[in-house]
């Protein structure tokens, strides 16, 4: 407990500052006509979007206590989350996930031009205490934000400076868990004047090795470690069989906003942002087996920083041209790193790579008439990866270069959007929108000629995409809403796509494939959302989504041969081809009802199927369509307290019911009797309450997986928390 201490130690005297009660939870009044953003980058009610948005609010943060942004979204009931290791979270939206997903920090585009296929954990680089506000809209949204909004994008709006608040106030929270000694801290203050405001944030993580549930598949329990000792590498037993080690991390994020009124309607505000996590182990690689023994002695991901600079000029005035504009520029900076060392290898590799990203937004909004809204804009974004490769000898310290896992690279993109709004009827809306993109790439392959057989020194890509949405939103009655809409959208070839070398599975190898071209996807949906009186409100939607010329993992020649020596095991090659027709289809339910004055619930239910056709006529479910999953709640409020009982669940994936590259992960999936990979079913009971006391204080007690059921999300290579107890203090001051 000695790093809780140092929280309190900070923390608590604002806790005990608190001067101000907090006002009361009341009950959601259900509604349709939520004002979203996400959807055309200026405020709307959500009963004029076509588009089906969910919104995560504070108030369900501080009530649920997500442990990361990754953790922020499944809090929807209608976003996926795989793990391979605890310090991460891939959001998958019907069907597709990773690059193919849209990522927003207050309007800048967080995707960069080594987001991979592969499921990635970026998401974790934001601090869940430091959000206003998440949107996620489902399906295509290239006409809004290009290349990648596939699947769906996910919009994170941070906390706010609110001008003229006098003196300072803010909040304070710290947290405990139990299976994983979770030691949590976090502060923001506001503070300001009539013309300027400020906001800044601090929040600190640290988790230990996750212990997952003792009722479940056996094939999950993984009950030894490699210990590095000076000696050499020691294999360990467990002492306790559940822990999953390695598998703890700590992270910091800080965020500073501030805002300047320069003249009445036109507003300066900047934003600052850092995160860094510790190192931390993958745990899926810590579980692979060679010989008898770990394959690994080390399989971690260094620290992964993330920082941006975000300036926006803002603009309320009625000219010819505009109403409303934003002009946005930003700066970012990841580094990432991969570390890994075979069991009693002397030799460690380590490959690191920094991406800085530069954007250019200009947004703009303009009423025609009565009826019409015009919303049009400009993009353009540029990345500079930048991709080292060393090998040290764990026992002299001696270090020589490597091979990288991407060529030195650059990646651009531009465009410009237009989308009209007319309001044909008082009961229908009609959207349309179109966007015309550039993408380019550049890539020189010449600092690993010396390690790999590569076929040439560069790559060149350049495309255009031209992608449209049209989309109706028609109101029958004032209790009814019915949607439906059509769109289309692409992803460009990206560095990771194109350019690395990495291996997917024991045996195999992903090589580069300078010969890739952009994807695009096709999209139908339709929402019927209805309201009974005040007590109940029903959503249902299904959607059919067509990706044509898809990027997708398969057997692959490099110089005429089929195999070759990586990481000294011979591994079949493989690479990423524009090879398949994809195609995802699904529905998902949401329900809420208040049955009394102090009792509501909420359910959510997803499901979708996909699959990929090859040219050759061969069939694979898609990995990324997740099982059927989702959540039920039932709710008691009643003046300060809010407490909540809830289940989270998903179906299963029989062997041939998981894509073709998964069937070879047996070591992060249960086995059947036949010793084929399946992922089983699973479910969990938690029970959550918070009360709100005097001066601005907040109890919230946690029992979160009732049963100690130990299960593991689809696709995932690390369990979920067994039985655990979290307990939250939260302060207004």
């Amino acid at each position: 407990m000695k790093k809780l201490s140092i929280w309190a130690g900070w923390a608590l005297p604002a806790v005990l500052a608190a001067q101000t009660a907090a006002p009361s939870q009341t009950p959601d009044t259900l509604d349709l006509r939520e004002v979203v953003i996400s959807a055309s980058r200026w405020k709307q009610t959500a009963e004029h979007i076509p588009a089906q948005v969910a919104v995560v609010v504070p108030r369900q943060i501080a009530q649920f206590q997500p442990q990361t942004a990754a953790d922020l979204l499944g809090l929807s009931g209608k976003v996926f989350i795989q793990k391979s290791q605890q310090g991460g979270g891939s959001p998958m939206i019907r069907g597709f996930a990773t690059n193919r997903l849209i990522y927003t920090v207050d309007g800048v585009r967080m995707n960069t031009a080594i987001f991979r296929a592969g499921n990635i954990q970026n998401v974790i680089n934001l601090d869940p205490f430091a959000m206003e506000r998440t949107e996620v809209v489902f399906g295509p949204a290239s006409v809004m934000y290009g290349s990648d909004a596939i699947g769906g994008v996910m919009s994170f709006t941070t906390l706010q400076p609110e001008m003229g608040a006098r003196g300072v106030h803010g909040h304070a929270n710290l947290r405990y868990s139990s299976a994983n000694r979770e030691q949590t801290g976090h502060i923001d203050l506001r503070y300001g004047g009539p013309k300027w405001a400020g906001i800044t944030s601090v929040s600190r993580w640290d988790f230990d090795h996750l212990r997952q549930g003792s009722r479940g598949p056996q094939d999950y329990i993984k009950a030894r470690y490699v210990e590095v000792t000076p000696d050499g590498d020691v294999v360990r037993i467990q002492a306790d069989s559940l822990l999953q080690i390695p598998s703890g991390y700590q992270q910091v994020n800080a965020m500073q906003k501030l805002v300047f009124a320069l003249a009445p309607g036109l507003e300066l505000q900047y934003g600052g942002h850092f995160s860094s996590t510790s190192k931390y182990g993958r745990y899926d690689r810590h579980n692979r087996v060679r010989n008898g023994l770990p394959r690994y002695a080390e399989w971690d991901y260094g620290p992964q920083r993330w920082q941006m600079h975000n300036l926006a000029l803002s603009r309320e005035a009625n000219r010819r041209l505009s109403d409303a504009w934003t002009l946005r520029v930003a700066a970012q900076r990841f580094d990432e790193s991969r570390i890994d060392r075979s069991l009693n290898n002397p030799q460690r590799t380590t490959q690191t790579e920094h991406v800085d990203a530069y954007s250019l937004n200009a947004d703009v909004s303009k009423k025609l008439s009565a009826k019409h809204q015009l919303f049009y804009g400009a993009e353009a974004v540029w990345n500079a990866v930048a991709s080292t490769g060393s090998v040290t000898d764990i026992t002299t310290g001696a270090d020589v270069p490597g091979a990288s896992r991407y060529p030195q690279a650059t990646w651009f993109s531009t465009g410009v959007y237009a989308t009209e709004v007319w309001e044909a009827t008082p009961k229908a809306t009609w959207t349309t929108g179109v966007r015309a993109n550039t993408v380019g790439l550049d890539a020189d392959f010449s600092s690993n000629s010396a390690y790999y057989p590569l076929p040439a020194a560069e790559a060149r890509v350049r495309d255009a995409a031209l992608t449209g949405s049209f989309g109706v939103t028609y109101r029958p009655l004032e209790d009814w809403v019915v949607k439906a809409n059509l769109g289309s959208a692409f992803r460009a070839p990206n560095i990771d796509d194109m350019g690395k070398f990495f291996d997917s599975s024991p045996g195999m190898v992903v090589v580069p494939n300078a010969d890739l071209k952009s994807e695009y996807a096709y999209n139908a949906d339709v929402d019927v959302a209805k309201l009974f009186g005040t007590w109940l409100k029903l959503d249902v939607a299904a959607y059919a989504t067509l990706l044509n010329n898809a990027l997708v993992r398969r057997p692959w020649q490099l110089n005429g041969l089929d195999s070759m020596m990586y990481e000294g095991e011979m591994s079949r090659i493989e690479a990423l081809q524009n090879a398949a027709v994809a195609r995802v289809v699904g529905a998902s339910l949401g329900m809420e009802a208040k049955l009394s004055q102090h009792w509501s619930t909420r359910v959510a239910y997803n499901l979708q199927r996909g699959v990929e056709e090859l040219e050759t006529g061969a069939v694979s479910p898609s990995r990324h369509a997740a099982p059927a999953f989702g959540l039920g709640r039932l709710t008691y409020r009643r003046g300060r307290l809010w407490a909540d009982v809830y289940t989270e669940f998903q179906g299963a994936r029989r062997n041939d019911q998981l894509a073709w590259e998964e069937r070879a992960k047996t070591e992060m999936y249960a086995l059947n009797a036949d010793g084929l990979a399946y992922c089983p079913a699973w479910y969990t009971l938690n029970a959550r309450a918070s009360m709100e006391f005097k001066h601005g204080l907040n109890l919230n007690v946690g029992l979160e997986n009732l049963t100690d059921q130990r299960y593991r999300p689809y696709s995932s290579g690390i369990s979920g928390a067994g039985r655990n107890v979290v307990v939250a203090l939260a302060a207004r001051f």
